[in-house]
């Protein structure tokens, strides 16, 4: 039996994790254990960090890290070996279904954390066994169906970098494969933090025309990055017109893909389409949790839009950004702001949840970190 001990930051109640230790779990012959070198925060851990109902959890689900042990049959499904580098998905999909079978296993039932009973990295409670399913953790168990990325060694990408390949993912998912970015296109895109600055990344790699971010005057450091990231245009929507700004830009033929990831309310939806030209497309990625009152309907089916919900990230989304940061084009180092250890977890969390006067874009956890 195995004798280690793992420590962990466990949200125990809302707002307040702890540092625990658990034994290091005998794994069977079909799963592993992943020696995280690093997690990246995600905004959507602060709705979960707030929410105490499903009992303690171990948050975090960004991970990088080297396969640390590994079963015989793990090791003939998995096609790794230990000591591999690599990037591990927070969905645990079920393999067999018809959405798995069609490559959009983000869309299988097993991957949806609002299904009672989920299991997920990151928001799996510790009383499900053998507890490790949060990245805010020295040491991970790896489901038997856990997706992997293959990652080159961190000369090439360095952990702080890799830890933004889901962020960064999601924007090539919702930007590129979904939104049709790309040549000739104007994408507008809504809110410059991790996401918004993912759908950046993804648009330019695209070769999209034209690429207008906005955000609010107090973003003005994340939206220079959104410039060294390839946006054209920034636009702080307390200071100016949205509308008029797009207008102008694109001399009143406005846009062809509009993407929210502002988190604004329900006024937001309106306003969209309003900058959408004909047979536009508007995605968003922000649940409301409420009715969407006042829905101009009547623009939605006067310019023919598509109106799309994003939800996570294929395999071939994640991989698109793990080239991307190989090819080292982009000023990536711009996004990563804060190395954090786990007893800081709670401060990182605030932070992303916008509760400190410090600002961040994309804070990474490393558990080994005095």
């Amino acid at each position: 039996m195995n004798t280690q001990l793992v420590t962990a930051a466990v949200a125990l109640k809302a707002r307040h994790t702890e540092l625990r230790e658990f034994p290091m779990p005998d794994i069977p012959a079909d799963a592993g254990i992943l020696r995280v070198s690093v997690t990246g925060v995600c905004g959507s851990d602060w709705p979960i960090y707030l929410n105490d109902k499903a009992g303690p959890r171990i948050l975090g689900h960004e991970m990088i890290g080297t396969v640390e042990m590994l079963g015989p049959l793990a090791f003939e499904r998995w096609g790794l070996k230990l000591g591999d580098r690599v990037a591990l998905e927070e969905y645990l999909p079920c393999g067999h279904c018809h959405f798995c079978r069609t490559a959009e296993y983000r869309s299988c039932p097993e991957t949806d954390a609002q299904r009672f009973g989920a299991v997920r990295y990151g928001s799996t409670p510790v009383n499900k066994r053998p507890s490790l399913w949060g990245g805010y953790s020295q040491f991970v168990y790896l489901h038997p169906r856990s997706v992997f990325h293959r990652l080159p060694s961190t000369d090439v990408i360095p952990d702080r970098i890799a830890a933004m390949a889901l962020p960064i993912g999601n924007g090539f998912q919702w930007a590129y494969l979904d939104g049709g970015a790309g040549p000739g296109k104007t994408v507008v895109i809504q809110g410059p933090g991790q996401q918004g600055l993912g759908c950046v990344i993804a648009a330019k790699a695209a070769g999209a025309s034209c690429i207008i971010v906005s955000g609010l005057a107090r973003d003005a450091d994340r939206l220079d990055v959104a410039k060294a990231l390839g946006a054209d245009h920034v636009v702080a929507v307390d200071q100016q017109d949205l509308r008029a700004e797009v207008e102008r830009i694109t001399s009143g033929r406005m846009a062809d893909l509009v993407i929210d990831v502002a988190g604004g309310g329900p006024e937001i939806f309106n306003n969209s389409l309003a900058l959408l030209h004909r047979l536009g497309v508007f995605q968003t990625s922000v649940r409301r949790r409420a009715p969407l009152n006042n829905f101009d309907i009547d623009q939605l089916v006067t310019k023919q839009v598509t109106f799309r919900g994003m939800r996570g990230h294929s395999f071939q989304a994640v991989e698109l950004a793990i080239r991307t940061m190989e090819e080292g084009k982009f000023p990536l180092q711009r996004m990563t702001t804060h190395l954090m250890g786990l007893h800081e977890v709670d401060a990182a969390l605030r932070m992303v949840g916008g509760q400190t006067e410090e600002r961040s874009i994309h804070i990474s956890v490393d558990p080994w970190k005095a």
